[in-house]
This record gives structure tokens, sequence and C-alpha cells, in this order.
């Protein structure tokens, strides 16, 4: 995606709304480029803003005092997240973090909040958005309870191609090992004897960089 009005046009909350309101919303939306390894967002600070990836790729992840770290998922371009932080009006729970150089949208909750009040199409969407999220979260417990690595790497690589998370996803992802590895809580040279696999089973291809998925029900499916 290369601007704020593509990742407007792709998201499916947008769809239903009309020219005055889109505008409105897009006027307020700010950009920021995020170096690789930076900040999106900090975990016990305000929550201020619904945040999109307008292009790149982006974890959420949590650290305890002793300095162990779980990553809890990945939103890759198209994706929109911190609709349930707002909702609750806490103080965040987790830290998002950029695994390459994104560049991401913050909504005002000020507008998040307008649309919410006065948009019973993006209520809708919200709810259907939150289903997702929480399927995909008791799923990610479902993995790494009961799964092996190669089937732990399917599944999170299926999960970037949600249709409801990530409506604009091509059939392929600029994704490297080490992101995979972040991504499926895999360490990177299992993640290549991982990927190696699910290759010779005719569901992806790894190329320099990039994964193409040739079987993506098949990804999902996978117990390895």
């Amino acid at each position: 995606m290369a601007s704020l009005e593509a990742l407007l046009d792709a998201s499916l909350w947008t769809k239903d709304l009309d020219a005055a309101t889109r505008r409105q919303v897009a006027a307020e939306l700010v950009e920021r480029k995020v170096p690789a390894g930076g900040y999106v967002c900090r975990k016990g600070e305000a929550v201020e803003h619904w945040i999109g990836v307008i292009d790149g790729l982006v974890k959420m992840t949590s650290q305890t005092p002793e300095g162990k770290t779980t990553t809890f998922l990945g939103v890759t371009s198209g994706g929109w997240f911190g609709e349930g932080s707002l909702l609750k009006d806490r103080l965040r729970k987790y830290d998002v973090v950029t695994l390459r150089e994104s560049r991401i949208a913050y909504m005002p909750r000020a507008t998040f909040q307008w649309l919410l009040d006065s948009s019973i199409e993006f209520n809708r969407f919200l709810l259907m958005q939150l289903n997702e999220r929480l399927g995909q979260f008791i799923a990610m417990v479902e993995y790494e309870r009961l799964l092996e690595p190669d089937a732990r790497v399917a599944r999170s690589l299926a999960a970037l191609f949600n249709p409801v998370l990530y409506p604009d996803q091509a059939t392929d992802v600029q994704l490297s090992q080490e992101e995979v590895g972040y991504l499926s809580g895999v360490s990177r040279q299992r993640v290549n004897q991982a990927l190696r696999v699910l290759e010779k089973a005719g569901l992806l291809v790894v190329e320099y960089g990039r994964i193409r998925i040739l079987d993506l029900e098949g990804l999902r499916a996978f117990l390895g």
C-alpha cells in the first residue's frame, strides 16, 4: 500500500461511510514512519489512537520484569488494531514493535469515538473485528499447547491472510525467516526446517525475503 487513501480504500470499515464522513476521517488521520525495531505504541501508556498499518509489519509483544518476551500476534499491511484498548479506556497492556520499517496511520480517539457514536455500520464492523481477533487469540493458545513447530509456522503464516483483519493481503508476503520466528514463537533455525517441510508439501514457495502462498486452506489445516 502506498498511501493513507489506499489503506482506507482497502479497509472494510470504510465501505459504508458517506463521502463527507470519509473525507473527515482521512483529514484527521496522522501518518508516521517507524524504523525497524521502533515502537508504534508502548505498554503502560494512555490509549489515544486506533492504529492501522499502511505498509509494513508489526508485532504485539510483552516483556516480563525478568526480561522474558512473548509475541501475541503480527499485523501486516492493511490491518487495524487497538480497538479493544480504546473501548476499555485503560492503559495499553502490550508493546507494538515494527519488524521492518513501517508506515503507520493513527486515528485520534475523538475520531474513533465519533464513528462509534454515529455509524451503525462501523459498530457492526467492530463486532466482526473483535470476534475475528478473539478467534485468532484462541487459536494461538491452541497452537502453542497442541501443535508441533511445523504446524505452528503454518498456522502463523495463514493468520496473516485473514480476509477480515487483512482484507487486501495478496497471496505473497514480504517476510524473512527471522520475522516468521517472531510471529510463531519458533527459533530461526527451526523456521527454516518448517518452511522446507511446507514447501515440499506444496503449500508455499520460499523466495528471497518473501513467501508466496500456494494453498492457504492447506496451511490453515496443516498438522505436520
